[in-house]
């Protein structure tokens, strides 16, 4: 019996996360909001690196740089580079314990943060000095419980069976 593996699970918990991401919240949550998208996109270049990378990157990249109304690209090119370093590192990551997993992202993460101080800089625009540090914070310390949950998704579309 092969197994089959539906990408459908995962193309849904992309258009969750963006959906959560441009979700109206207080100014006090809204300072610490996880960047779920990209931390999506680092779980499932980690465990189908060959089904959803670099293409799957750019379009949620791009359709957030149109939700929030920012640079064209700029979300597209932090996604992109981030997701090019998971998936060329992924079997090396996957193998960490949980705690170094978690560290991972939080680099992978704060890569992306440099990203955006980094084009927001060129292109002439504050950089807004430590108020982006708390969503990087958040998605670190929210990685095991998002990893969880995105293991559940796997694991349904993983052993679901197709049938006529």
């Amino acid at each position: 019996m092969s197994r089959h593996t539906h990408i459908g699970g995962a193309i849904l918990c992309l258009v969750v996360g963006t959906a959560l991401e441009i979700m109206p919240l207080p100014d006090l949550l809204q300072a610490v909001r996880p960047p779920l998208p990209l931390m999506i996109l680092i779980y499932w270049a980690l465990m189908w690196p060959e089904r959803l990378g670099l293409g799957a990157a750019f379009v949620i990249g791009i359709a957030l740089d149109i939700l929030h109304g920012q640079l064209l690209g700029q979300n597209a090119f932090a996604f992109c580079v981030v997701t090019f370093i998971t998936v060329r590192f992924h079997l090396q990551i996957r193998i960490f314990p949980l705690w170094q997993m978690t560290m991972t992202v939080f680099a992978l993460l704060t890569i992306a943060l440099f990203l955006h101080v980094l084009i927001d800089g060129v292109a002439g625009y504050g950089t807004e000095g430590l108020a982006r540090w708390p969503r990087t914070l958040s998605g670190a310390l929210l990685w095991p419980v998002v990893m969880s949950l995105l293991d559940r998704v796997r694991m349904q579309n993983e052993t679901r069976t197709t049938s006529f």
